[in-house]
């Protein structure tokens, strides 16, 4: 008899038992078609699809810890990438290798909108391909945001008081970040459909160079209608060029279980600029089954902070996305 053989055997038998009864995967995705035209620019094809499958993998220690690893791949490309901790009794701790932002960002902007912010929806940022919009024209500002990068941490804090959330996320130094950082955000929700919230951020970096962004918001729902305000703001050590401010405010109305509609409206002002960026949104979005049709009319003057009239831009957006 192979004493050695059935030990190991039993050991290999035993190993898969556990791990099937621990830990479990799962698979989920999404793709959509989506359409999209403004005014001045030439953007040449303005069809695109998006498709994103999300794996995801949990199991529990003995000591309860549930372990989650998570991965997403968006249009064939490993995209979002994270571990996340869940501590029994003492919260969420998340590792962002890829993806995820700070506290800070991740309440950017948190108003109502059927479909997309105001700023969001059309215009091209400066990390945009020179290709997505016409020579010379301005390239837009989104709200003010939080300073993420990757392989950063996030911290969900045990609910202290009711209706009192806590989200910390910290930002390691780098090569082009000097300074660790540290992010909060303070949500309260224990008044019957009201939400306000507080949150704060910097750059790590020193001497002028520094940047620091805060934001508060409030968000109240009373029957089928969500109505929101949101004021931000970022300042610059020992100089002003980047003082900025954001303002934003949305409404919904829920029409039916499947037919939301919404206004949002949002301005960026500049601290180097004369003009501030305005920009209006009018949105609806029907859902039924696993898909959901969504449609936005925007209007954005002074793009970018811009006096030229080609800055001044209007157009729409149509996204058909299905969930599987």
């Amino acid at each position: 008899m192979n004493i050695k053989k059935i030990g190991l055997t039993a050991l290999a038998g035993s190993l898969i038992a556990t791990s099937a009864f621990a830990g479990s995967m799962s698979v989920t995705g999404s793709a959509g078609i989506s359409m999209s035209n403004a005014s001045n620019h030439d953007g040449g094809n303005t069809f695109s699809s998006g498709d994103s499958m999300n794996f995801s993998g949990s199991g529990e220690l003995d000591n309860g810890i549930v372990v989650t690893t998570k991965q997403e791949i968006d249009g064939g490309t490993l995209d979002d990438r994270s571990v996340v901790l869940e501590l029994p009794d003492m919260g969420t701790l998340t590792f962002h290798a890829h993806g995820g932002g700070t506290a800070m960002s991740s309440v950017d902007d948190v108003m109502p909108t059927a479909y997309g912010e105001s700023w969001d929806v059309i215009g091209k940022t400066s990390t945009a391909a020179a290709t997505a919009k016409t020579t010379g024209q301005a390239t837009k500002e989104g709200a003010i945001g939080g300073f993420g990068t990757n392989n950063s941490f996030k911290y969900v804090v045990p609910e202290m008081i009711e209706g009192l959330g806590v989200d910390l996320s910290y930002v390691p130094s780098g090569s082009a970040r000097p300074d660790g950082t540290v992010s909060w955000h303070v949500k309260y929700t224990g008044v019957e459909g009201l939400t306000v919230g507080i949150a704060q951020d910097d750059n790590g970096l020193s001497g002028t160079s520094k940047l620091e962004t805060e934001t508060m918001y409030a968000k109240y729902a009373f029957g089928s209608f969500t109505v929101g305000v949101q004021e931000s703001e970022q300042s610059q050590e020992g100089a002003t060029t980047s003082d900025d401010d954001f303002s934003a405010v949305g409404i919904t109305y829920q029409v039916s279980d499947d037919l939301t509609i919404g206004y949002h409206q949002s301005e960026r002002e500049f601290g180097d600029k004369t003009q501030d960026q305005e920009s209006k949104n009018l949105s609806a979005a029907y859902t039924t089954g696993g898909v959901t049709v969504s449609v936005a009319y925007v209007s954005m003057d002074n793009v970018g902070g811009s006096t030229a009239s080609r800055d001044d831009i209007d157009g729409y957006a149509i996204d058909l996305g299905f969930a599987f």
